[in-house]
């Protein structure tokens, strides 16, 4: 079981800030996804930034803006929730 996603908040370096709604906050870094071929659309940053979403309660990307999960890109919420919480971490 995994908490439920609340808030997606897109960053310009190719990161997403994740929020749980149990507390937790992590960084997922999409960085490595920009040398695959399906997620080719992630590297305009005006792109990346706009369809940011939560479909399915996951990280997702609005591939068509009418928010068609078949044709959004999508990460694993439980490997989303595994990354270490940054919640605590001072800066």
């Amino acid at each position: 079981m995994y908490a439920e996603i609340v808030q997606v908040v897109p960053n310009p370096d190719h990161t997403v800030t994740v929020f749980f709604a149990d507390g937790k906050i992590v960084r997922y870094d999409a960085a490595h996804l920009l040398k695959l071929e399906v997620f080719k659309p992630l590297k305009d940053i005006d792109f990346f930034i706009n369809r940011c979403t939560i479909i399915n309660n996951t990280l997702s990307w609005d591939v068509t803006g009418n928010r068609d999960n078949t044709k959004s890109l999508d990460i694993d919420p439980l490997m989303l929730y595994s990354l270490p919480d940054i919640s605590t971490k001072t800066a």
